[in-house]
């Protein structure tokens, strides 16, 4: 199952994507719960009802009419892996003197820099570093904790595409990269959360497209930490939720380490591609800057 979120006639709903069509759960199945996260809480009966839902085919609305946005929009917590990939591991080795990690290594994102499959990524006036990082992501579907690898599959609602948007000056101002990974924008997700069923989670040919050129390319299962690691490593110190997003780290080819470093600049357009998952497209436009208070 497809699960997606997205806006339509003013409201926004969840819903199921089939094909070039949106299974619209507030008709489909309206005792259903209306965001990503309330579903995850209701629990396996919930699910259960929504695949029903999805599989009858029944209150559908054409794709083009409807907006999608994050699958789930409003992550209590956005955790992530850095140096996944021993391709990325050995392009930083080779200017920095840096040790395998026995462990994964975890960094925030902030939950307001999350955006939408296809929205826009803002370049800040404050740094030119603008990179990106095509990324499986991890949606978390069960509130848990100290769980084991064997047991991890059963907490994980599915998977869904993540651009870890960074800024890479920003990103060197404090151990904890927090600051250069967490700008608004610079979590785009989507297009759908393939449920765990339906995906082959360690065996996803994936790439990064800057302008139509390949910058990324792998498989994930070249994962140095895989899924079910990163998970039980996760949840031994504290409790997972249901809607938490688990980015599990990005190959060589950001720009940061590339010949020239070709940061993201003002009118190009980020595509991360995921067999089984679809691909996110994000075109990059100047912050607009505006300050507010309420």
């Amino acid at each position: 199952m497809k699960l997606i979120t997205f806006t339509q006639g003013g409201t926004t709903r969840i819903g199921a994507l089939t094909n070039n069509a949106v299974i619209d759960f507030s008709s489909a199945a309206p005792d259903l719960p209306t965001s990503m996260r309330e579903l995850f809480e209701a629990g396996d009966g919930a699910m259960a009802k929504a695949k029903e839902a999805a599989a009858s085919g029944e209150a559908s609305l054409p794709l083009a009419d409807v907006s999608l946005e994050s699958p789930v929009p409003n992550p209590s917590k956005i955790l992530a892996v850095g140096l996944n990939y021993m391709d990325h591991f050995n392009e930083v080795k080779e200017v920095r003197d840096i040790d395998l990690p026995k462990d994964p290594i975890i960094f925030n994102k902030q939950n307001t820099s999350v955006t939408g499959p296809y929205s826009d990524i803002y370049l800040p006036p404050e740094s030119e570093q603008l990179d990106y990082e095509g990324e499986l992501a991890i949606v978390i579907g069960k509130r848990c904790r100290r769980v084991s690898q064997a047991d991890a599959g059963k907490v994980i609602a599915g998977f869904t595409i993540c651009n870890d948007v960074s800024v890479r000056d920003w990103q060197m101002k404090a151990p904890t990269m927090m600051m250069g990974k967490s700008w608004d924008s610079h979590c785009p997700l989507g297009p759908a959360l393939v449920t765990t069923d339906e995906v082959d989670h360690a065996n996803l040919n994936f790439r990064t497209l800057v302008n139509g050129e390949v910058r990324q390319e792998s498989n994930t299962r070249h994962l140095i930490f895989n899924c079910e690691r990163i998970v039980e490593f996760l949840s031994t110190a504290f409790t997972l939720e249901p809607g938490d997003i688990i980015p599990t780290g990005t190959t060589s080819g950001v720009a940061v380490w590339m010949k020239g470093q070709p940061w993201l600049k003002e009118g190009d357009v980020v595509r991360v591609e995921f067999d089984t998952l679809g691909h996110i497209e994000n075109k990059v436009v100047n912050d607009p800057v505006g300050s507010f208070i309420v």
